[in-house]
């Protein structure tokens, strides 16, 4: 078996996949099929918009499948779910990054060589949907991409290959999924022949050290803005939400919830209403001593972007 006659099923939506994805194919593997996340409504006029590697995809003249659901349901097209696992049967390998839902155990014994996973953290730890959030929530300096055989139970299977990423401070979970793809689709190009002419040795989870994450969640992002007991520590934490919670959901406050208490000025005519302002952007450097320092614009709630010294002299009193 060689790259040329190798047929790829590619699993997959967003950066870390669109990132894998292209790491293989510039290494000359040959993607057959993508199976991505169906077109989605974005923006105020729910326009319909199709995924980035579903674009790339077909650019390229690959097959591109957006199944709504992965298992059969009373009433569903059997035709068009049996043509489905004859497409996925007619790869020999399945290669998974990001795709966002549970692939069932009929479909993961259908490819000849089975499916493979790229999954952002050290494995066991950290199994689930959000790894990356949840490393640089901590404050880590790096991150470490695992391998590994997909099966049934979430994240569980034998680790084939893992290796680290350093991490920069400025790195938020955007810039953070674009490494983890490019690292995973790299390590995937230089062992995926060994691994399925058997030459490499799998390594079995051990399941007394895992540990699990959830999906994120937009009150997860909200912070309190204190500015009477602020310290160093608190100042960390607030950096390290904006970097787990970047580009999504963003971190927030309530106006009401700054301590001291912010009034909003009757001139804005919205009385008691609990108004959101989005923290835009903030310093990441280190050595940060106030909320003055630490945030550089944010969005009040149906207004526009401005600096945070322009929003302290008309929000808050």
């Amino acid at each position: 078996m060689n790259k040329k006659n190798l047929k790829i099923a590619f699993w997959g939506t967003g950066p870390l996949a669109e990132s894998a994805i292209y790491n293989l194919y510039k290494n000359d593997y040959n993607i057959s099929l993508i199976i991505t996340k169906p077109d989605s409504k974005v923006g105020r006029h729910h326009d319909m918009q199709a995924p980035m590697i579903k674009k790339w995809g077909e650019s390229k003249g690959i097959k591109v499948l957006q199944p709504e659901r992965l298992r059969m349901n009373a009433g569903d097209n059997v035709d068009g779910y049996n043509l489905f696992k004859a497409l996925i049967s007619d790869c020999d390998i399945c290669i998974v990054a990001s795709y966002g839902k549970i692939i069932p155990e009929e479909i993961i014994n259908i490819p000849k060589y089975g499916f493979i996973n790229i999954h952002p953290s050290d494995l066991p730890l950290l199994r689930g949907p959000s790894p990356i959030e949840s490393t640089l929530l901590t404050g880590a300096d790096e991150i470490v991409v695992t391998v590994m055989k997909l099966i049934y139970q979430m994240d569980a299977g034998d680790i084939i290959i893992k290796n680290k990423i350093e991490l920069d401070d400025a790195d938020t979970a955007g810039t953070v999924e674009i490494k983890a793809g490019q690292m995973g689709g790299q390590m995937i190009s230089d062992i995926l022949l060994d691994y399925i002419n058997g030459n490499i040795k799998t390594i079995k989870q051990e399941e007394s050290r895992a540990t699990f994450c959830k999906f994120v969640d937009k009150k997860d992002s909200e912070i309190i803005l204190d500015f009477i007991n602020i310290n160093e520590e608190k100042i960390k934490e607030i950096q390290n939400k904006y970097r787990a919670y970047t580009p999504w959901p963003g971190i927030f406050f309530y106006l009401d919830s700054v301590l001291p208490l912010g009034k909003v000025p009757e001139a804005e005519g919205v009385g008691s209403k609990k108004i959101r302002v989005k923290i835009n952007r903030i310093n990441l450097n280190k050595n940060i001593s106030s909320i003055d320092e630490l945030i550089l614009t944010v969005t009040p709630e149906g207004k526009k972007e401005i600096s945070w010294k322009d929003y302290k002299r008309g929000y808050i009193r």
